[in-house]
């Protein structure tokens, strides 16, 4: 499932429904080309071996295919020594849903429910939340149960995300599994009361799952917010450099899961984020309103951290309102019009 390539191709085959794209890598360029005309402009370049919006590329027409394939094959090759790239079509306002699995060796997989994950930049999250607020009990049931089907049909064990695209219409299409923990696990855990680090300690011994699909129970709702050393107000330039001062926020129903300390040096080298601030609630509006005074009462002095960015999308109408897309951000940040 690594291989996105062929993860696209076993769960066809496993009847999950999957953007239309290649069967599998792309050999070059005149291939990517065939086959944009027949599904339709506008299509994306994705490296196989990829992840963090590495190796992607959208073309709107075939200029920027032929520009894009070599970009994205540089791109794949440098980042994980594999420049192998397929090639979906581009779907332009979807929301990024992702459900969570877990298989053990014993041939018990279950699916812990969903996180929304479309506030984004560059396909890398900023915000996620569980239970997604788009999503209805009968999606959640019949996108989980597919997406546990389709890990079963592998015989997968450990943790697992299977990630979704899904339109405004409600369709949904399989889009890509990553096979491991993923950052914005502790929203799964709040709403559900599992350890799922622990969880897969023990089914890396051998042991059963702790519980069935029909014991997972969720409760209220929670959201994580990934805090960076970037600064948004310049495109999320990197903030490397040493912290000053810090404050963590505490209080019922929040969590900071951070390595990060007054007199610690941010370096350049690495993935900029240096904590995560979760807030859980009896519901969406509660956990949002701890996460807005948390945001408030948070302090890291000495670099540039995106606070700010998400003091601002927390407080924009269409978060809110759960209004999303993984164009959000752009839409947010996006100048104003100058006043003639």
């Amino acid at each position: 499932m690594g291989d996105k390539a062929v993860a696209r191709r076993t769960m066809s085959d496993a009847g999950l429904p999957c953007v239309p794209g290649s069967e599998g890598v792309l050999a070059d360029a005149d291939e990517a080309l065939g086959l944009a005309t027949t599904i339709g402009y506008p299509v994306i370049i994705k490296a196989a071996a990829g992840g963090g919006g590495r190796g992607m590329r959208v073309a709107w027409d075939e200029k920027q295919l032929r520009t894009g394939f070599g970009i994205a094959q540089a791109e794949a090759g440098a980042a994980f020594s594999n420049n192998a790239v397929y090639l979906e079509k581009y779907i332009a306002r979807p929301r990024h849903v992702e459900f969570q699995l877990f298989g053990d060796s014993h041939g018990n997989l279950i699916h812990l429910g969903e996180r929304e994950c479309s506030v984004q930049r560059n396909h890398q999250k900023l915000i996620e939340e569980a239970p997604s607020p788009f999503l209805t009990d009968a999606q959640r049931r019949k996108v989980g149960a597919l997406a546990a089907k389709g890990a079963s049909s592998i015989g997968y064990q450990n943790a697992g995300t299977m990630e979704f695209l899904f339109d405004p219409d409600g369709s949904f299409y399989f889009m890509e599994m990553n096979t491991r923990i993923q950052v914005e696990h502790p929203v799964t855990e709040e709403v559900t009361g599992l350890d799922l680090v622990k969880e897969q300690i023990q089914v890396a011994a051998g042991e059963k799952l702790s519980l069935a699909q029909d014991e997972v129970e969720w409760r209220g709702h929670a959201i994580e917010c990934r805090i960076n050393a970037e600064d948004h107000a310049h495109g999320f330039r990197p903030s490397p450099g040493t912290i000053t001062y810090t404050y963590k926020p505490g209080g019922p129903g929040l969590r900071l899961d951070s390595h990060a300390y007054a007199g610690y040096t941010v370096p350049p080298y690495y993935d900029s984020m240096i904590g995560k601030l979760i807030a859980r609630g009896k519901d969406r509006p509660e956990a949002l309103r701890r996460m807005e005074i948390a945001l408030e009462e948070m302090i890291v002095e000495g670099i540039r951290t995106t606070l700010p960015f998400h003091q601002l999308a927390l407080k924009d109408p269409r978060f809110q309102a759960g209004d999303l897309d993984t164009h959000f951000v752009e839409a947010l940040l996006k100048p104003e019009p100058a006043a003639r």
